[in-house]
């Protein structure tokens, strides 16, 4: 969906549309817009649904801990093996939920950075269809200058990789801070 966003907004920079399709195609893309900020929500949602899980499972891991812990003190090594057994489950739905948590904070970063992306270029472009002037990368503008569009393409490129290697950062160091977890 964000990729058929930018090359709308693409070709509306180069002038490659028509000025007859501008308006239907900005209205669309504001569409597209509205239609990723649902998905926002959605992703919102699922988040505060696995947070909501994670935490009912360290509850139930806290208390067959404490079972088990009063099992051991009476010396009954029936309820200690089978409070051993729970302990194991709900200390692995707990990492799992961890991991998946992890996940969907950083899916949630990532999809609210491309949305104020979109947000942001969706304003240029309706500024520049809006106003007298041409649009910011007219292909009149690219004429007088022939390394822009080139420039423009690589400063984006360049965008993109930087979001990429923050966003891999945040999952190794969560990735990282997990595997400490595992250990103990």
């Amino acid at each position: 969906m964000f990729e058929q966003f930018r090359d709308a907004l693409r070709a509306l920079r180069t002038g490659g549309v028509h000025p007859s399709e501008r308006r239907p195609m900005i209205s669309h893309m504001r569409d597209t817009l509205v239609q990723a900020r649902v998905g926002l929500g959605d992703l919102r949602t699922a988040l505060a649904t696995t947070r909501s899980r994670l935490d009912s499972e360290r509850r139930e891991l806290e208390t067959v801990r404490r079972r088990k812990g009063l099992a051991a003190g009476i010396n009954d090594a029936e309820t200690v093996a089978v409070a051993e057994r729970y302990e194991t489950q709900h200390a692995q739905r707990v990492t799992v939920l961890e991991q998946k948590l992890g996940v969907q904070e950083a899916e949630l970063a990532m999809a609210e950075r491309e949305v104020d992306e979109m947000t942001a270029e969706l304003k240029l472009a309706a500024a520049g269809v809006d106003s007298a002037g041409p649009l910011p990368a007219d292909p009149s503008h690219l004429a007088a200058d022939p390394g822009a569009e080139h420039l423009q393409q690589e400063l984006d490129s360049l965008a993109r990789a930087r979001r990429r290697a923050a966003t891999e950062a945040d999952a190794d160091e969560k990735l990282a801070a997990l595997k400490r977890r595992m250990e103990k």
